[in-house]
Formats: C-alpha cells, sequence, structure tokens
C-alpha cells in the first residue's frame, strides 16, 4: 500500500512507527469506547425555545445508529458522500457520524456557496445524500439536482417542507425509514470498515483554482482527535467534562476536529450557537454557557477586540483610565519573563480580581482555562489585547491536509508569536532554508491526509519522494524546536530587483500604528517599490455582516485625535480627508523606519472605499485575505501607483 491514493475506495499506508505507535481505530471504535466511558453524560446541547435541550453520549449514539440504517435504505453507496448544508446542529453531527456508520463519507460544504459550487462538491463527492439546514439550502439543491445523477434523496432538518417532493424527508420522517434494517445488516458494515479507509472529506476553499477534496482516513480522524486535543491540554471527562461553544463552519477542519471528533473522544458536553453567531449572537451563547475551552479564527478575537475597545471608547473617562491601567499591569507582567516586586505583584492581582475578571465574565469567559486560535495567523494587536486581559491565545497551526492541528499550544508549551511544537508523535522539517532559517513547513506523522480526490497530479505535487507533505508556507524553528510561521509561499512577493518580500509582517505593523485601519495589503510583486493598500474599520451590518459605510468608534476615536470630523469612510476618501491622510502617512513612515531595509519600505498607498467582505470576494470563507482575487479587484488603483 502507498502513503497516498486519489481513489475514494483507496486504501494508504499508515505513518505508524516508535513516536506514534499507537494502534490505529476506526470513528464507530472510537465512539464505542467513549460510551462505556460516558454514556450517561451529557453529549449536545441545542436551544428549542429558549431552552436548553440536551442528548447523552447514549442517546446520541442510538440516534447516529438510526441515521445510519436510513442512509442505507435511501441508497448510501460505499465511499460515495453524505454532504452536509447547514449550520452547526445536533442534527449535522448525527448525520455525520451515521454516515460515517453506513460506510459513507462526510463532506460538510459552506452555507454561503452558490448553486454551483454546492454542484461542483456533490459532482466530486459522489454525493447519494443530501442533508441540509433549510427551505434556503433546500433551494439550491432543486436548482441543481438534474445535474447529480449519484443524488437519491434529500433530508431537511429545520425547516418544515412547504410541498412534499418525492425523495425529499423531514429529519422525522428519515430516521423513520432506517428502521426496516436490521442491526446484523449494519453491523456487518461498520465491522468491515479499516483505519486506513476514507471517512471525511474537506473540500479545500480554493484561494486558486477548482476546490480540492481532502481524503481523511478513520485513523487520520481518531489518532488526531486523541492525540492533537491532550497536547493542547482538553481534559477527558472522567477528569474534568470539558464544555465547548460550537459555532465555526464544520465544512472546515478546525470546527469538525476540534467540536465534532474530539467531542466524541474526550466527552465533551458541546453547545451549539445560534445561526447568526459570527454576526454578534456568540457572545450571548458564551455568557450563558460559560465554556471551559473556546477556540476562534484570529477573526472571532479580533471582533470580540474591537466590540470591546468600542465600548471602553464610549465610557467615561475614568472608566477607560482605570481599565487602561489594569490592561497595562496585565500585559506588563504577561510579556516579562522576570519576577517583579510583591508590590507590583499584588497591585495586578487586584486589578485582575477587580477589573479584569468583569471582563472575562462579561464575555462569557470566567470558566475558559483554554483560548485557542487557528486557521490564519494572529497579529501582534490582538495578541497583546488579550494578554492586558489576562488571557493566552494559545495558537495552533496545520491545514485540511494534516487533519487540522499538526502544531500546537498549550498551557505547557507556549511561548509568543509561536504557533507551538509539533504533537508528540508529529514531525515538521524545513527545506530550501535562506540564510534567516526561513524554510517550507513539511509535515510527517498521523495526522497527515491519504490525498485529494479523483486528482492523482496534484496529490504526488503535495508530497516529496519519501512522503513529507509539503505545506507551502514558510517558516522557522528556534532551537527548542518552537515553529514560527512567516507566510506563504505563493504570498511571497518579489520585486523587479529580485528581493524577497514576505508581506505580513509589514501589514501587521501597519495595522498596530494605525488603529483606524481593518486590512492593509502589499503590493509589489514583479514592481519596482512596494504599495499598500488599505481599508477603514466600519460598523458591519448586523443583518448581512457586510461592511458600511459607518466607521466604528475606535475609528471616529482615531479621527478625533487627528482632528477630523469625519464620521464615514465615504467622507473621509471622497474628500481625501487633509488631517487622516497625513496621520496615515505618518504612520506608514514610522513603520519605513523600522523596516528591514529600504526594499521594504511602502512608497504608495490609497484608502479603498469599502472594507473587504465574503461577499465582496476579497475574504474567503474563513476570512483569509484572497490575495489574487484583491490584485484583480482593484487593478485599476494598483495600476496608477507604477504609471510613469
Amino acid at each position: 500500500e502507498s502513503l497516498w491514493t486519489s481513489f475514494a475506495d483507496g486504501r494508504v499506508r499508515l505513518r505508524i512507527d516508535s513516536s506514534c505507535p499507537q494502534t490505529p481505530i476506526t470513528v464507530h471504535q472510537m465512539f464505542k469506547e467513549s460510551l462505556e466511558k460516558y454514556g450517561s453524560l451529557n453529549a449536545l446541547a441545542s436551544k428549542k425555545d429558549g431552552k436548553w435541550e440536551k442528548i447523552t453520549f447514549s442517546e446520541y449514539y442510538c440516534l447516529s445508529r438510526k441515521a445510519a440504517k436510513s442512509f442505507l435504505k435511501v441508497g448510501l453507496q460505499r465511499f460515495h458522500s453524505v454532504a452536509i448544508l447547514g449550520f452547526n446542529s445536533p442534527e449535522w453531527f448525527i448525520s455525520a457520524v451515521g454516515a460515517v456508520f453506513a460506510g459513507g463519507i462526510v463532506t460538510g460544504i459552506y452555507t454561503t456557496n452558490s448553486p454551483e459550487a454546492c454542484h461542483y462538491i456533490a459532482h466530486d463527492s459522489k454525493t447519494n445524500i443530501m442533508v441540509v439546514e433549510n427551505q434556503r439550502q433546500l433551494e439550491k439543491i432543486m436548482q441543481i439536482w438534474d445535474r447529480l445523477p449519484h443524488l437519491k434523496a434529500v433530508v431537511l432538518y429545520k425547516d418544515s417542507m412547504p410541498e412534499s417532493h418525492p425523495n425529499v424527508y423531514t429529519m422525522e420522517e428519515f430516521l423513520e425509514l432506517g428502521d426496516a434494517i436490521s442491526d446484523n445488516t449494519l453491523d456487518d458494515i461498520i465491522n468491515s470498515q479499516k483505519p486506513n479507509q476514507c471517512c471525511v472529506l474537506i473540500y479545500t476553499s480554493g484561494t486558486t483554482g477548482k476546490p480540492k477534496g481532502a481524503m481523511l482516513s478513520h485513523d487520520n480522524i481518531t489518532w488526531t482527535s486523541a492525540h492533537c486535543s491532550r497536547a493542547g491540554d482538553m481534559q477527558p471527562a472522567e477528569v474534568q467534562q470539558e464544555s465547548i461553544v460550537s459555532y465555526l463552519p464544520l465544512s472546515h477542519i478546525a470546527a469538525q476536529i476540534y467540536d465534532l471528533w474530539t467531542g466524541i473522544k474526550w466527552g465533551e458536553q458541546v453547545y451549539f450557537a445560534e445561526p447568526d453567531a459570527l454576526k454578534g449572537s456568540l457572545i450571548n451563547t458564551l455568557k450563558e454557557v460559560q465554556p471551559t475551552s473556546h477556540m476562534g479564527v484570529p477573526r472571532v478575537w479580533e471582533k470580540i477586540m474591537e466590540k470591546l475597545k468600542d465600548a471602553s471608547a464610549q465610557s467615561g473617562f475614568l472608566k477607560k483610565k482605570v481599565l487602561s491601567w489594569a490592561m497595562s499591569l496585565s500585559l506588563d507582567r504577561n510579556l516579562s519573563c522576570s519576577s517583579s516586586s510583591e508590590l507590583k505583584q499584588f497591585w495586578t492581582r487586584l486589578a485582575d480580581y477587580l477589573v479584569l475578571a468583569k471582563i472575562r465574565s462579561a464575555l462569557g469567559f470566567s470558566s475558559c482555562l483554554k483560548h485557542f486560535s487557528g486557521a490564519a495567523p494572529l497579529n501582534t494587536e490582538t495578541l497583546y489585547f488579550f494578554l492586558g486581559l489576562n488571557i493566552t491565545l494559545y495558537e495552533a497551526y496545520g491545514m485540511s491536509e494534516t487533519t487540522g492541528p499538526h502544531c500546537l499550544s498549550g498551557p505547557y508549551v507556549y511561548r509568543q508569536h509561536s504557533c507551538g511544537k509539533p504533537v508528540p508523535g508529529c514531525r515538521v522539517k524545513l527545506v530550501d532554508e535562506d540564510s534567516e532559517g526561513n524554510g517550507e513547513i513539511c509535515f510527517w506523522g498521523r495526522t497527515v491526509f491519504m490525498g485529494y480526490l479523483n486528482m492523482e497530479e496534484k496529490t504526488k505535487e503535495a508530497f516529496d519522494e519519501d512522503g513529507w507533505l509539503h505545506s507551502g508556507d514558510l517558516g522557522k524553528l528556534d532551537k527548542d524546536g518552537f515553529l514560527y510561521v512567516t507566510g506563504r509561499i505563493k504570498d511571497l512577493i518579489v520585486t523587479t530587483g529580485g528581493e524577497n518580500v514576505p508581506p505580513i509582517p509589514i501589514e501587521d505593523a501597519v495595522k498596530k500604528e494605525l488603529p483606524i485601519i481593518s486590512n492593509a495589503m502589499v503590493i509589489g510583486d514583479q514592481k519596482k517599490f512596494l504599495s499598500m493598500l488599505l481599508t477603514l474599520k466600519s460598523v458591519l451590518d448586523p443583518d448581512t455582516s457586510d461592511p458600511t459605510d459607518i466607521l466604528t468608534e475606535q475609528a471616529r476615536d482615531f479621527c478625533q485625535k487627528t482632528g477630523s470630523k469625519a464620521t464615514k469612510v465615504s467622507e473621509i476618501v471622497a474628500t481625501r480627508d487633509q488631517a487622516i491622510y497625513q496621520a496615515i502617512q505618518e504612520g506608514i513612515n514610522k513603520v519605513n523606519s523600522n523596516a528591514t531595509n529600504r526594499v521594504h519600505c511602502i512608497k504608495k498607498w490609497i484608502v479603498l472605499p469599502r472594507d473587504f467582505s465574503i461577499s465582496g470576494g476579497e475574504l474567503g470563507p474563513t476570512m483569509k485575505l484572497k490575495r489574487l482575487t484583491v490584485l484583480e479587484k482593484y487593478r485599476h488603483e494598483i495600476d496608477s501607483f507604477y504609471e510613469e
């Protein structure tokens, strides 16, 4: 057996060696082990009519078996997929586990996907059954069903059916269908599964080209759930049951491994947020649940920070002063390695007790011992802001192709600006290092995926001849083995002078220097000098999450300090507001004065009339900057920088 495959029914050689000798198991074996330990504990909690409804691990397992039988009844074929299109819910989890029990492959689809994007995934993965949340998602499937020869049934789990369609079921109707299938039939299928076969497909949100379906094996899922979570110090329920809030898209590996699979492995209680979580309701759920551990992508932590800064900007003089005193003491303590005087320690503890603890409680973090960030790099401003609240953000690093986290920080493995160390049993190496020790990060271990579905060439490109997975990311390792990710190879800017410029450090420095700036993007590939596109922090529309024209409280604060009366983005851009443009230029001058060399200096910049957004196309579904799209969309503005 080869280390990789591009076939849904393929098997791979597992990367078992002395550093990770654990016996491989299937998803069903993992669930059975947990069932014996945690059967009576609450597993899933969701809100119905304002009340939390909970189900235990025993009920969760029974419902997953029921779903598996129903999938078989409507014609799920081995290694064909069950695609799930909807917001996080018990039905999402039960459908996912049921699909795997039934010998299928679970495939999440982003709820923001267009009908065409849904068609691409459903066609590529040979979807037999589509599980959708509501009417809106059902309509997308209705538009494309006639071009999906493998699609046999659709299950609707939130809304009721307006009119009946053949082969469209509500969740209740669907779960009854499986009664015709015997336990023995299902058990035979479960027992025929092997840990080195595919059970999950994660489509990488192609920032370039078509999305690729990363195939993950049972072993990828079960090994990663067990070992990566422990490296982050997630507790098994027999020690202390963790509670977490599920709200990030489950079609993305980070949430799927953290919420769904690890939840089963260690008996966690998972609370489902409301579908408008990222538009502002998340904080209410966190306050109610008070989770013991929380994971966010950088944009989520930034939003929390912006909300707090806005609230602080609106509070009175004294409150502002007290908060900044408390936060500076906390940041100071968290940044200094040396021990401080007893008096200073006393003030720091007092500030935490009187001020910071109240803020953590208001955010829903009074019981939270671990705060993780992953999927994209955190900037220094965010990191320091939370250290000021005495919250350490533990960064994780990996990709869909490493089943999520391959390197992890945690309470016992932490260094600022680093994403920790490889999980015990996983390995990392750097290739093609430059003089400063930056090289391409490569992965080896039980987290490493099987290959891309139906894409043999792309799969071969991902691995080198020894079977190491190449990430396309640049990073460096310090002497103690901590990894620092410094950028994407693809994002590296090469000027016409042949100089290599990593954009992210420059962009972060500008955002840190100028609190009015929301997004900054360096331009300069194959150009004589660097220029920059800037957007201003504006209030988001509560319904669509799209940026509006109104500046945030923090941005207005910045305007006042510069002597400008502006309250809208359009006022600043249309008049090229002199006070603000001068302040921006001064900030950029300051960043330039700290630049590595002259090539790294920003010569020209422009403020765009609207902030980047998912709907505008500049950000991907996990808020990653789509640099190629931005270059294309603002080509006119960029060209004007370089006209002689």
